[in-house]
């Protein structure tokens, strides 16, 4: 039952448009390092973009040529039969960046809100980065609602925390998120700045990993003197790829 929550993932490249970064690497480490994994894309969050999927097809292909990858649009309509079947099948589901209000409710139409939960039970990581670290916890700080950061607080709730990402690279996430810690608002829970990710087992936090130096993990929780407790956590770095 593993869940690697990130502000990472694919990663920008100038002559092919992005690479498949460590993170997502430790992802398929996590699986158990099939012989040839599986991993399903979902972009929900950008509205299932065709050009995001084109773009982490061209990596996938180019990085990890023994990898079946896949993918599960919900717009129009779900691009694969049955989605239950599909996504239980797979090593490793990977969940792009966007809006995460719209992606838990275009979710909890189709029933992948219980579906989800099903796989992490069975086996299957869960990983994403931004929308895609959010929805998995109980809430957190979003921009879904428009340029100036708001509240969700509808996450899947898998994990009992809550989550900020981009901590270090959008200037308004780290006060807001301490003030709705220390307002009760949100749960006590974890933040990361750009290119960290949280692997959890079950609800444990195992580590936090990093794809770059100087980028850190943060345990935010409120304090009875403070309002508010913020404490450093060093990643490990991950091996370059």
């Amino acid at each position: 039952m593993n869940i690697l929550a990130t502000s990472a993932g694919f990663m920008p490249d100038g002559r092919w448009g992005a690479r498949v970064g460590p993170i997502i690497h430790h992802a398929l480490r996590l699986a158990g390092n099939p012989a040839r994994p599986k991993l399903c894309l979902l972009a929900t969050a950008s509205g299932d973009d065709p050009t995001s999927y084109a773009r982490y097809y061209a990596a996938l292909a180019r990085d990890l040529p023994d990898l079946r990858a896949s993918h599960l649009a919900l717009f129009p309509m779900p691009t694969v039969a049955d989605v239950r079947a599909h996504l239980l099948d797979q090593d490793v589901i990977w969940v792009g960046g966007g809006s995460v209000a719209n992606l838990l409710a275009v979710w909890r139409t189709h029933g992948l809100d219980t579906i989800m939960r099903e796989a992490w039970t069975a086996g299957v990581v869960l990983g994403g980065v931004s929308a895609g670290s959010l929805c998995w916890h109980v809430g957190g700080t979003t921009d879904s609602f428009g340029p100036d950061l708001r509240p969700v607080t509808n996450g899947l709730a898998l994990l009992p925390f809550s989550n900020t990402p981009h901590y270090d690279s959008e200037a308004g996430r780290r006060p807001l998120y301490q003030k709705l810690v220390a307002a009760g608002s949100l749960p006590p829970g974890w933040a990361t700045d750009d290119g960290v990710g949280l692997h959890f087992r079950g609800t444990e936090l195992v580590e936090a990993v990093a794809d770059r130096a100087e980028a850190f993990a943060w345990r935010v929780e409120q304090d009875p003197t403070t309002g508010v407790r913020e404490t450093r956590e060093i990643p490990r770095r991950l091996p370059a790829v």
